[in-house]
């Protein structure tokens, strides 16, 4: 369960958003009530999430009373989002009122601008373990969910709160999506503190995002790559922010100038630049640099959070004791989840990994001990926050047009090269679309024909 302490917060409400909604303890008391009465213990729930204090009362109410929260954007597309319900039957959903009419199902109550509806199936049977479904950060597509644990959640939360040095005084701004395993992670970790959150669904290149940042005092800010080449475009280190104190970056690799850049920044200005590192099968954060280290250590992610260990092990999985060593990151501690699920049956299964997760990531040591991701292992990108599986685009593309397709790339740019010249305009913007991520990040091209080997598998062109 979440550690939460609504006498903590006395009267400081716990969020507050940019819609101008406020969630106190006696709301969010009110709202633990309505699910206790209408949501029978372990049924699974859809959650329909946006960064407002409607979304969070409805996801902690569930964590409260063991209903376990299936969570994607509220945004998702209409057709993979069909496909989910499907495949995983949840029996409830909460969804924004103005979306509540989009979907079947009986209404129950509303509250704080969400919708409670009672969905034509039954849950099908939960882990006792099993406390929220998330999708790997960024999927393309794929059904494939993240299995926590009740202890992920609250060893992530105390740990992350922990390194951070939090407290009740903290106003963090909340910019990524709740969804979003990083974003969910900021949300827990300053409620695990006593700490208000502020809620914004605006974009950094909004006005209204700053207004809100600057008329609640927001005292942190946290990001992915991309967020940050934003600041840089809009100037950010030349803005009068007097109450803003953190800067946290996670979910990528920063280009080293940017690093460097924001680091400098911080160290001059008083205030503290942390680079984190995580996934969601590690429950968000598993590594950190000490913003003391931040402008001499460009582009480490440091050591363990708290309660953790990373190790490296070569191709065999044998584990590297040079104290400089390079193999791929292995990851121990309470926040690694319990394994994937592809369906409604895998939700009853338990523990797949205990305790260890192997990353995937290729990374350096030095020889005090600062972690250098330098590469990844299997075929994945992870662009701006997002993790890319490049099978994944390939069969994005394959499935929605007649042509060969090899995705490629590194992490900053998801390259595709395809034998039909007339497409790529095409494929380019299905591409954006069904990732979401930004038109430049992507680049298609073509070539005359592929090369095959023997066994009539594709030769992946220089480059790609």
């Amino acid at each position: 369960m979440l550690e939460l302490n609504l006498e903590a917060f006395g009267d400081r409400p716990l969020a507050l958003d940019d819609g101008k909604g406020q969630l106190d303890a006696p709301t969010l008391e009110r709202c633990f009530d309505a699910f206790r009465t209408h949501i029978p213990e372990r049924s699974l729930i859809l959650l329909l999430a946006e960064n407002s204090v409607g979304c969070l009362a409805g996801y902690l109410s569930s964590i409260q009373q063991r209903i376990v929260p299936l969570m994607v954007g509220v945004s998702t597309d209409k057709g993979f989002l069909e496909g989910l319900r499907e495949r995983y039957r949840p029996a409830f959903v909460w969804l924004p009122e103005a979306s509540a009419g989009e979907m079947e199902g009986h209404p129950i109550f509303a509250a704080m601008g969400y919708c409670l509806k009672r969905l034509p199936v039954e849950s099908p049977p939960l882990h006792g373990d099993l406390s929220l479904l998330l999708p790997t950060s960024g999927s393309t597509g794929s059904p494939k969910l993240v299995r926590h644990t009740y202890t992920n959640l609250s060893s992530s939360a105390r740990n992350v709160a922990a390194f951070f040095e939090l407290s009740a005084e903290e106003r963090p701004v909340a910019a990524l999506p709740m969804y979003f395993t990083m974003g969910l992670s900021v949300v827990a970790s300053h409620l695990y503190a006593g700490a208000t959150v502020l809620l914004s669904r605006a974009t950094l290149t909004e006005a209204g995002f700053w207004a809100f940042l600057k008329e609640e005092q927001a005292t942190s800010f946290t990001g992915v790559p991309y967020s940050y080449e934003l600041l840089h475009r809009l100037r950010f280190t030349r803005m009068d922010l007097p109450h803003l104190r953190v800067l946290s970056q996670g979910g990528g690799k920063l280009r080293p100038e940017l690093f460097s850049a924001f680091a400098q920044y911080a160290h001059e200005s008083g205030r503290r630049f942390f680079a984190t590192y995580g996934q969601t099968e590690g429950t968000a954060r598993m590594g950190y640099l000490p913003p003391a280290e931040a402008t001499v250590r460009i582009g480490s992610i440091g050591r363990a959070i708290p309660g953790g260990r990373f190790s490296l092990e070569d191709e065999e999985g044998r584990e590297i004791t040079d104290p400089t060593g390079r193999g791929e990151l292995v990851y121990r501690g309470p926040n690694v989840t319990m394994g994937y699920a592809f369906s409604a049956e895998d939700l009853a299964k338990g523990d797949e990994w205990g305790g260890i997760l192997r990353t995937g990531d290729i990374a350096e040591r030095d020889a005090d001990g600062f972690h250098y991701i330098v590469g990844r292992k299997n075929r994945f990108l992870k662009l701006y926050g997002l993790r890319i599986s490049l099978d994944e685009i390939e069969h994005i593309v394959k499935r929605a047009f007649p042509t060969e397709c090899v995705a490629g790339g590194d992490d900053t740019q998801l390259r595709i090269l395809l034998d039909q010249p007339d497409l790529a305009a095409a494929v380019k913007a299905h591409v954006v679309e069904k990732t979401g991520l930004f038109h430049g990040a992507v680049t298609v091209s073509a070539v005359e024909a592929f090369k095959r080997n023997e066994a009539g598998k594709l030769i992946l062109p220089q480059g790609v």
